[in-house]
């Protein structure tokens, strides 16, 4: 049997999906280069609510997990249901699952080059991911365009909640969400980039919440698979635009995307093709449906039951 050919593969971003690719690629046997325009891991504005599926990819210490979520109330006007989600999700540092997954890629003997901000995709080497998040440049240097964004808002308080609900309030714009941490309570949006702040503040006042001195972070959210179609070069995560339309995760997605990567390696072609087969429908699917829902929780609630179960990750409906 001869041995497995080993390629130079550069990874650009190190966020969650980029870190995950190189640890696995380096455990495969392939030369990683993982190169990121900031100068260490980084805390990017992401609420961490991640379903137990998380463990199907990581091997996730205790110690990342602050709070665990069994249930969602949805807070139409004129009615709440209640989301049981299946699997339950936890509530995770996203700093602190970046860090945990560097260590995992350095150990197998990743190179992390901070500091670098790629402008065009480098020649050196023989397969190029672009995992550089939504504003890839990657994405840009290819040609692609860009998928439609949305506006993701957080804040948060320094008060203990270890309850095991979150409760978010659908709008025509998108949904605003408060966020029991354990130690802290966050309160976010995800609404259009035109009007977005100004919603949220409206809503944080109807809310109670004084803003004064506080930061509220903000973060692109981009939406609608983009891919190229090519052997040498592809795009993985937030720079492919995977994200669910229904809720604005991008972890399980992202992660999910990256094992159809490593399971196609080294034939980029077969991973596009598969990427398509799989999230295509779903997108879209998830585009309607969440339309559907919202239209019907604003003007006839009643025909909505007042519990349900789902798959936040990969529903059947």
């Amino acid at each position: 049997m001869g041995s497995i050919k080993s390629y130079k593969v550069a990874i650009i971003g190190a966020g969650i999906v980029g870190t995950y690719l190189g640890w696995k690629l380096s455990e495969a046997g392939h030369k990683v280069s993982i190169f990121e325009k900031r100068k260490e891991i980084w805390q990017k504005p992401c609420s961490g609510l991640i379903s137990e599926r998380i463990k199907q990819f990581v091997p996730l210490p205790a110690s990342l997990i602050e709070n665990k979520i069994d249930f969602t109330l949805i807070h139409f006007p004129r009615k709440t249901v209640r989301l049981i989600l299946r699997p339950p999700h936890y509530v995770i540092s996203h700093k602190k699952l970046n860090d945990y997954l560097s260590k995992k890629a350095e150990a197998e003997g990743v190179k992390f080059f901070f500091g670098r901000d790629i402008q065009k995709v480098p020649e050196e080497f023989d397969k190029v991911i672009g995992a550089d998040g939504a504003l890839s440049k990657i994405r840009d240097e290819l040609l692609l365009p860009r998928p439609r964004f949305r506006l993701g808002l957080q804040i948060t308080f320094e008060k203990e909640d270890f309850s095991h609900k979150v409760e978010t309030w659908p709008t025509d714009e998108g949904f605003f969400w408060k966020i029991p941490r354990g130690k802290v309570v966050e309160y976010g949006a995800i609404l259009s980039l035109e009007k977005g702040k100004k919603y949220f503040e409206r809503f944080c006042k109807q809310q109670g919440i004084e803003l004064e001195g506080r930061e509220i972070k903000a973060a692109l959210i981009p939406e609608g698979l983009i891919v190229p179609n090519d052997n040498s070069i592809t795009l993985c995560g937030d720079a492919a635009g995977l994200t669910k339309p229904w809720s604005g995760g991008g972890i399980i997605w992202g992660l999910t995307a990256a094992d159809i990567l490593l399971k196609s390696f080294p034939d980029f072609r077969e991973y596009q093709k598969e990427l398509r087969r799989f999230f295509s429908f779903k997108i879209f699917k998830g585009r309607i449906v969440t339309n559907l829902v919202y239209f019907l929780g604003s003007r006839f609630p009643y025909v909505l039951p007042s519990e349900v179960s789902r798959d936040n990750d990969f529903p059947l409906i």
